[in-house]
Parts: structure tokens; sequence; C-alpha cells
């Protein structure tokens, strides 16, 4: 069963209808139970951060999502479910995050361009030596093709190792990452018209 989280908000209908188009059977729940038995894991998210977390708690889901990805469930979180992953965030101070990657969510402090950062842009692939896993996510996408954004934070995880792409906008931000069976993504594939349905259709079908 593949699990689209409910959370409350976020970009959930187009997520759904976009693997539907796919031909792939997906559940969008907010049970623990039904996160328990998922054999893959979309988390999309348009928000902010303090409460989608304490969402997630009121649902019970914290333990839940970081028992999965710890037991190797594939997971895919997009936008602010990319975030949520992540320590904390500078949108809002002492609240937790999933800590599932090590790191921080900073604001864009830009001169002369608007935030949030909205509209079409550029991914980078990430040339590190020591970074040996495949990106399967990005299969067969180019380099510098353009995704749909729409954010005011961006992630910058501790470990470099695990980004895959960066994009700029007045400075170059993470615009995805990999570490093991957690990928994440800043930009929407879903609003990211045949480019952003390779990408789900990458996950989709992982073995």
């Amino acid at each position: 069963m593949i699990v689209i989280v409910d959370n409350g908000m976020g970009n959930i209908k187009s997520v759904e209808n976009a693997s539907v188009f796919l031909g792939k059977k997906v559940k969008v729940s907010s049970s623990p139970s039904d996160i328990k038995k998922a054999k893959k894991i979309i988390f999309p998210g348009v928000g902010h951060f303090e409460k989608a977390m304490l969402e997630l708690k009121r649902r019970r889901l914290l333990n839940v999502l970081k028992g999965t990805i710890k037991d190797g469930v594939p997971f895919f979180g997009i936008c602010l479910g990319m975030q949520l992953l992540l320590d904390k965030s500078q949108e809002a101070p002492g609240i937790k995050g999933l800590g599932v990657i090590k790191g921080e969510v900073k604001k864009f402090k830009l001169k002369g361009l608007i935030v949030p950062h909205m509209g079409w842009n550029q991914i980078s692939f990430n040339k590190i030596e020591d970074n040996t896993e495949e990106d399967t996510l990005l299969n067969k996408v180019k380099n510098d093709s353009f995704f749909y954004f729409a954010h005011s934070y961006y992630c910058v995880p501790e470990d470099k190792r695990i980004i895959t792409t960066i994009t700029n906008y007045g400075i170059d931000f993470v615009s995805s990452f990999r570490s093991k069976n957690v990928w994440a993504v800043q930009f929407h594939p879903e609003k990211s018209q045949k480019l952003g349905l390779k990408v789900f259709n990458n996950f989709l079908n992982l073995a």
C-alpha cells in the first residue's frame, strides 16, 4: 500500500491525482495503522512548520513516521514535507522537527529578490565524490531541468553528502536530497508537469 500522509494541510489532492494518473493505487490517510502498513510513504506539504508538527502530534503520527523511516520504508517528502524531516526551522523557533535528517531550515534573506521564491527554476546535480548512493528519484531527469517552487525557507542539512541537487535564487540552496530510504525535494513535482510526473513515477516504481 502506498500512503499519502494527510496532516490536514498540503497539496494532497494534486499529489493523489498525479499518482492515480500514473496508474498507482494510493491511499490518503492520517491513520497510524495505515502508515505502519505502508510499503511507500509520500508526505506532501504546504503550510507552517509549527502548525504541521503540532498536527502530526495531535494525530499521533510523530513516532509512527520516524519508526517507518527507521525500518527502511521508502519515504518521499515534498516542500514542507522535506523541511519537517530536519531538526528545527527558523519559521518556528523552539519547535522540534522529526529529526530524521540532522540540520536546520533557514529563511531566505535576499536583497532585490521577492520572498517567497515562487515559480519555475532549475535544479543542478550536486557532484560529491564520496556520495555513492544513486539518486533513483531523478532518474532520466536532465541537469538544469526546470521545476516549480513555492517557498520562503530552505533546508541546510549537516551532511552535505546527501545533497543531490542545488538551485540558485540569490544564493545556492538545497533543492533535493537523499539519505538511504529517504528522498526529499523542495520543489513541487505535482505542479511541474511532465518532469514532475517522471519524478513521481520514479518513486512509485521503486522496488
